[in-house]
C-alpha cells in the first residue's frame, strides 16, 4: 500500500520496566537486554504489565546498545509506537504518496525546516499549486483508564510543544498554511483531545493558535505485524475536539 512504512527484522520479548528514560530492559532469548528507549515522554498509559517489547537491532557494530525500543503490544491487544523518531518518517512517508486529503501526489517534502534562527519544524510541503503548508507532528500515545478510546497529548508537561503552537501561529501571521499533526500511535483510539489535566498551559495554547488559523490533523496509524516486520500505514477516521 503506498504511503506503509515497514519496520524489518523485529525482534520481541517481555518488557521488564523502563529506566533513566532512554533504557528500556527486555527479556529476549533467556537473556535481560537493554534497549534504547528514544522516547522523551512518561509513556505514561503504555508500561504495562505483560506487555510485549519489539525491538529493532542497529547494523553498526560499535554502537552502545545494539537495540532499541520501536513498539509495544500491550496486554489488551493493543499496539502501540513508542520510537519517537518514527512519526516524521510515517507522515512524510504519506505526504509523499499522496494519501491524504489536501496533499496530492506531486507535493514536494522537505523535512526538519528552519523557521526561524532558533528552531525548525518537522515539514514543510510545497503543493503543486506551489502554495506551502509548514507542519509540526507529534506522537500521540496517551489513553487514559477512564476515557476508552480517547488519545490525548502531551503525556507530560511540555514547554517545547508549547513553543511549537506558538511558531505555527507566527507562521500563520506572516500569511503561511501551518498545520499541527497528531497521529495518534495506538490502534484503541479514535478520537483526539488535548491532555489539558496533564499541561494546561499547552491545551490553553493550542485553543487560541486554532483561533488564528493554525488547522489541526488527526491521523490515526493502523499495525499490522507479519512473521518479523511491522507494517505503519496511515488513516484519517479519526475525530477531535478541545475538550
Amino acid at each position: 500500500m503506498p504511503g506503509t512504512l515497514v519496520i524489518p527484522d523485529l525482534v520481541h520479548g517481555p518488557l521488564l520496566g523502563r529506566r533513566k528514560r532512554f533504557f528500556a530492559d527486555v527479556k529476549f532469548n533467556g537473556d535481560d537486554v537493554v534497549a534504547h528507549c528514544a522516547n522523551t515522554g512518561s509513556m505514561r498509559s503504555l508500561l504495562l504489565p505483560n506487555t510485549e517489547a519489539f525491538l529493532s537491532k542497529s547494523a553498526n557494530p560499535n554502537r552502545k546498545l545494539a537495540y532499541t525500543l520501536e513498539a509495544l503490544h500491550l496486554p489488551t491487544g493493543a499496539w502501540a509506537m513508542v520510537n519517537t523518531q518514527r512519526p516524521n518518517e510515517q507522515v512524510a512517508l504519506a505526504l509523499a504518496n499522496g494519501v491524504l486529503a489536501g496533499f496530492p501526489l506531486g507535493s514536494k517534502v522537505e523535512r526538519e525546516v528552519r523557521c526561524s534562527e532558533e528552531s525548525r519544524l518537522d515539514a514543510r510541503v510545497t503543493l503543486p499549486t506551489g502554495k506551502r503548508v509548514w507542519i509540526e507532528v507529534k506522537n500521540v500515545t496517551l489513553m487514559e483508564e477512564i476515557t476508552p478510546g480517547i488519545a490525548s497529548f502531551p503525556d507530560a508537561v511540555s514547554t517545547r510543544a508549547t513553543k511549537h503552537l506558538h511558531e505555527l501561529a507566527s507562521l500563520v501571521a506572516q500569511g503561511e498554511r501551518a498545520c499541527i499533526v497528531y497521529l495518534l500511535n495506538r490502534n484503541d483510539v479514535q478520537h483526539f483531545v488535548p491532555a489539558k489535566h496533564i499541561d494546561p498551559v499547552y491545551a490553553k495554547t493550542l485553543a487560541e493558535v486554532v483561533q488564528v488559523g493554525v488547522e489541526v490533523l488527526p491521523l490515526r496509524t493502523n499495525f499490522h505485524w507479519d512473521n518479523s516486520n511491522l507494517s505503519l500505514s496511515i488513516s484519517e477516521d479519526v475525530t477531535w475536539s478541545l475538550a
